[in-house]
Formats: C-alpha cells, sequence, structure tokens
C-alpha cells in the first residue's frame, strides 16, 4: 500500500492537523507496517505556487516537474491523507494549489456528453479537518467538507472519511477534549484501509 500524506497548515509544530494525520498514518502503518508512506508539506518544502498562466502553460521547467510530481505522487497513492485545517471558512490556499495540480483534464477526470467522469477513483482519503470554532458540515459556516467532498467526487473518489476536531480554539479544555475525540476515532472507528 502506498499513503500520500499531505499537510497544509501552516502552524508547523502547533498545528492539531498535522498531529491528527501523524496519528492517522502511524494508525495505518500499524494495520499495514509494510506500505510506503510519502509526506509532503504543502506549506514547506513541497508548497506549490498558485495557479497562473505560465504553470499551465509549462513555461517553467522547475514548475512543470512540481506539478507533475504532485500528479506522480497522487496516482501512486493508494490511501491519502490529507490535513485540512479551516481558513476563514475554507481550505488553505496551500491546499487549493495542490488540488489545482491533480484536478486536471484528461489525468484525473474527463468531460463526456454525459458529463464530467473521475478517473481517480479506486483511492481512499482520509482528512483530518480541524476548526478553530464550532462549524458542523451541514451549519452552513463550513466550506472544508463539502468541497473537498465536490471536488474528490469530481475525480471519482467516493472512499472519504473525515477525522474532524472542532472548538480548537474556543478553550484549552474544549481543544483537549477534541483533539481526544478525533484519537479515540483514529484508534477504534476510522475503517482500515484496503
Amino acid at each position: 500500500m502506498n499513503i500520500l500524506h499531505l499537510d497544509s497548515s501552516v502552524l508547523g509544530q502547533n498545528s492539531a492537523s498535522r498531529a491528527l494525520t501523524a496519528a492517522i498514518v502511524a494508525r495505518l502503518l500499524r494495520d499495514a507496517p509494510s506500505a510506503q508512506v510519502k509526506h509532503r508539506d504543502l506549506a514547506g518544502e513541497h508548497a506549490l505556487p498558485h495557479l497562473d498562466g505560465a504553470s499551465l502553460a509549462k513555461s517553467d521547467p522547475t514548475e512543470a516537474a512540481r506539478s507533475a510530481r504532485a500528479m506522480q505522487d497522487f496516482l501512486a497513492a493508494d490511501v491519502v491523507v490529507l490535513g485540512a485545517p479551516m481558513y476563514n471558512f475554507g481550505i488553505p490556499s496551500q491546499l487549493k494549489a495542490w488540488i489545482d495540480r491533480v484536478a486536471v483534464a484528461g489525468k484525473t477526470f474527463r468531460y463526456t456528453a454525459e458529463g464530467p467522469q473521475g478517473l481517480a477513483g479506486g483511492r481512499k482519503v482520509i482528512v483530518a479537518a480541524t476548526y478553530g470554532g464550532l462549524h458542523p458540515a451541514e451549519s452552513g459556516r463550513n466550506f472544508v467538507e463539502p468541497y473537498l467532498r465536490q471536488v474528490l467526487g469530481f475525480l471519482g473518489i467516493d472512499d472519504v472519511e473525515f477525522v474532524s476536531a472542532e472548538g480548537l480554539n474556543i478553550s484549552p479544555e474544549l481543544r483537549s477534549q477534541a483533539l481526544e475525540a478525533a484519537q479515540a476515532h483514529i484508534d477504534h472507528a476510522l475503517p482500515l484501509a484496503a
């Protein structure tokens, strides 16, 4: 099994989503010790610039190579572990830059007379979603989960699991409770990968 571990938080060691993605990867490795893990820090050494005309034209060889590597990493993964903290009700722009590199017509989706067809199915995505406040998916204030479900579904991925921790900035007690609940989900309720 190949695991692609993506972090997008700008908070480094203070990041709750990074702690949860690390716990998810550790759980996967416990269940599949021979799995191969590729870690990409989208807010650090593996950051991708925002998509622009030059990126699309592949006029910069370094940028083209980074985009190709992002696609290759994604297509090689059986499981993607994705850290998605909420920034201003949505995903970090660093994560959006990565999505822009892997949502590519002809590679991960195609248009047909019957509508778009995802080409990247057959893999599992586990999202560690973290929220400073209380933002349930059905609240209308949370664009992280609906957006990621939409874009991953568009790519043909319907095996998506969310491990969420909410209210992290409300109080130290609520932060601790939320992270403990997320860890319990990882330890006991997270469906095993294929």
